[in-house]
């Protein structure tokens, strides 16, 4: 069944995206419907925001308003994420919800994680390849292969600063 499931957007209330996605990964726990659907994401960045003068990291969602869902498309598993609370609806005609294409899913970078090796581990200096802490240097303090993330220790303005990154966004030194 793994060739069947497809990347959808599923349109949430604003501000609900985070809540959406755990109740649909409750649901799929409780129900054992895993061959059904597959993930659940909420595409987030990690973004440098000054408050009250002081930089902190935050984490921002990329597309506020959506949440993408990996899953074969049955009667059962469209109403599960159709009627789960938060949820206004499928993106595309309300009939029929439109899958992502490959070119999409791709330039998403929401499915990239079997082409990934890490050639870094736990307490190595890595250093920062892309996104608003690029060239800074940390200390990796966990790898999550599955959910494509590596959280990193940085030293700014004299504190420890946790990151949670894409495996793809650092390089050992």
């Amino acid at each position: 069944m793994e060739e069947q499931a497809m990347w959808y957007v599923v349109h949430t209330y604003s501000g609900y995206e985070n809540k959406v996605a755990d109740t649909l990964q409750t649901i799929v726990e409780n129900r054992r419907l895993q061959d059904l659907i597959h993930e659940v994401r909420v595409p987030t960045e990690q973004a440098l925001e000054m408050k009250d003068g002081k930089e902190r990291m935050v984490e921002r969602k990329l597309f506020p308003g959506y949440v993408l869902v990996k899953m074969v498309m049955t009667d059962e598993s469209w109403y599960i994420v159709r009627n789960c609370r938060g949820v206004t609806g499928f993106v595309g005609p309300s009939s029929k919800p439109v899958p992502l294409s490959q070119k999409e899913v791709d330039a998403l970078g929401v499915d990239t994680r079997e082409q990934l090796t890490v050639d870094y581990e736990v307490g190595d200096n890595v250093e920062i390849t892309a996104g608003p802490l690029k060239g800074f240097v940390g200390i990796v303090g966990n790898i999550d292969l599955e959910k494509n993330q590596v959280k990193v220790t940085v030293s700014m303005f004299g504190r420890e600063t946790p990151a949670e990154l894409e495996l793809n966004q650092v390089k050992p030194i």
